[in-house]
């Protein structure tokens, strides 16, 4: 439930100035999610620190400002689940001491912030909400550190994307095979034409060229069947001259 209505507006232009501070510039580990429709719930990313069982985890925590902020401090809630001594396991609400502890109205969301992040970094078996945590954290510190880890894998680990599948490449003869297809289709149908049309031009040319071809095939056959000798052969006689027949006439008489 929205506190706007019972916070002094002073306050609230106040918070508003700091929140945009804390989103410009914000502490190492801890990111802002900014809301303009109310300024007195705040949530941020907290990273898990390193060297704890909560490191590789991101922790959303919320801090509620009461009517009292910021005499009194924000109260701390953790959005997501994991196993410390000073969180409640069922509603994951904050130790109040750990946030009342050296507060001060001038310190503001930032220290709130922080004081958060290092309960994560030095739980507290002292004041308690989870006695469970509690007591793992005193007597069997592998066991609380190894619950921890399990349920910061489960709970905190950020959502890995999952990756695209390439996409399927086909060979380009696939891809183009209607297109290639139709293509040498054209080609194959032009080129049926272009032979059609060089032949019809091609025809008579060589019907003549094979006539003329034959009849020169069949001179030299009866050439070589007669030789060469009966080519003179058929050599007309030279005709004597008329005068000398003449005279030839005239002597018989």
């Amino acid at each position: 439930m929205s506190n706007v209505e019972n916070v002094c507006p002073q306050v609230l232009r106040g918070v508003s100035r700091e929140l945009r501070r804390l989103a410009a510039n914000p502490p190492a580990g801890i990111k802002l999610v900014l809301r303009d429709d109310d300024l007195t719930d705040v949530v941020a990313h907290i990273e898990g620190p390193a060297d704890t069982p909560y490191f590789g985890g991101i922790f959303r925590v919320r801090l509620v400002l009461g009517r009292e902020f910021p005499t009194a401090p924000p109260r701390a809630y953790f959005l997501t689940k994991l196993f410390h001594p000073n969180v409640a396991p069922d509603s994951g609400e904050v130790c109040v001491n750990t946030l009342k502890r050296d507060w001060r109205p001038e310190l503001g969301l930032e220290h709130a912030l922080l004081a958060v992040k290092c309960l994560l970094i030095a739980p507290n078996a002292e004041s308690a909400l989870n006695a469970d945590a509690a007591a793992m954290l005193r007597d069997r510190y592998d066991d609380y550190f190894a619950r921890a880890k399990l349920l910061t894998d489960i709970h905190a680990r950020p959502a890995s994307k999952p990756r695209a599948a390439p996409p399927l490449r086909s060979s380009p003869r696939r891809e183009s095979s209607g297109s290639e297809a139709e293509s040498v289709a054209r080609e194959s149908v032009a080129w049926e034409g272009a032979a059609r049309d060089g032949a019809a031009r091609q025809g008579p040319a060589r019907e003549g060229a094979a006539r003329e071809g034959s009849t020169r095939e069949g001179a030299a056959r009866e050439e070589v069947r007669e030789g060469p000798c009966a080519k003179r052969e058929r050599k007309p006689a030279p005709r004597a001259p008329a005068s000398k027949d003449k005279r030839r006439v005239l002597k018989r008489l």
